[in-house]
C-alpha cells in the first residue's frame, strides 16, 4: 500500500539550536491541530467515504500528514541537539527532560499530552470533510503563529513549506466535497440517509 523512503519528504534544517522553539513547536507533533491528529482523523474518516475518490484523498493526505509529522520530529530533535539538563529546564522543558530526556511524546506546547478527544470523525461523509478543510485552516494558522515566534530563517523555511501544504490540502478537502455532495445528490441520499421530498 505505501512506499517508504528513508528521506524527509523536505530537509529539515536550523541555523542553531533552540530548545524554548522546540517547546512551542512540539504543538504540531501531538496538539489537538497538529499533524499526528490530522494523519489519524483522515485515515480513520476515508472508509465512510462514499466514492474511491474521496477514499483515495484521504489515504493520500492521512499518509502525507505521518510525512510531516517526521519532520517536524526531526525539527524538533535538531532544535534541542546538545542541549542539556539546565538548558531544557530554562527553556522550559525540565518537566520533557525529566520524563523523557531527549525522546519526543506528543505533547501541545504547554505540556498537555495528545488525546484520541482530538480525533473528529461522525461518519458522515459531508460533517467530516467540512471538520477536515476547518482543521486545515486550524494548522495553517498555528503554523503562521509559530513563523512569528522565531527569527531563524531555516526554520521559518520549513515552516513555511508546511504551512502551504495545510493550504493544498484544504483545496482538495474543498474540491472532495463538492464532488462528495454532488455523488450523494445523484444517489438521492444525503448523509447516509433518503432524501425528503
Amino acid at each position: 500500500m505505501w512506499i517508504y523512503e528513508k528521506s524527509l519528504e523536505r530537509p529539515v534544517k536550523i541555523s542553531r539550536p533552540d530548545p524554548a522553539f522546540a517547546k512551542l513547536v512540539i504543538t504540531q507533533y501531538g496538539g489537538p491541530d497538529g499533524e499526528l491528529s490530522a494523519s489519524l482523523r483522515y485515515l480513520n474518516q476515508r472508509y465512510s467515504m462514499p466514492t474511491d475518490k474521496a477514499k483515495a484523498l484521504l489515504t493520500d493526505v492521512g499518509t502525507e500528514e505521518l510525512a510531516h509529522m517526521e519532520m517536524i520530529a526531526a525539527l524538533v530533535y535538531k532544535l534541542i541537539e546538545g542541549a542539556d539538563p539546565k538548558d531544557m529546564e530554562a527553556a522550559g522543558w525540565g518537566g520533557q527532560y525529566a520524563q523523557h530526556n531527549h525522546g519526543l511524546f506528543w505533547t501541545d506546547a504547554n505540556g498537555v499530552p495528545w488525546s484520541a478527544k482530538y480525533i473528529a470523525c461522525l461518519g458522515d461523509p459531508i460533517t467530516d470533510l467540512a471538520e477536515n478543510m476547518a482543521a486545515e485552516q486550524k494548522a495553517r494558522t498555528t503554523y503562521e503563529h509559530l513563523i512569528d515566534l522565531t527569527d531563524d530563517p531555516c526554520v521559518k523555511d520549513t515552516l513555511r513549506f508546511l504551512w502551504q501544504r495545510e493550504v493544498v490540502h484544504f483545496q482538495r478537502f474543498g474540491e472532495c466535497l463538492n464532488d462528495v455532495q454532488e455523488h450523494m445528490s445523484k444517489m438521492n441520499t444525503w448523509c447516509g440517509y433518503e432524501m425528503r421530498k
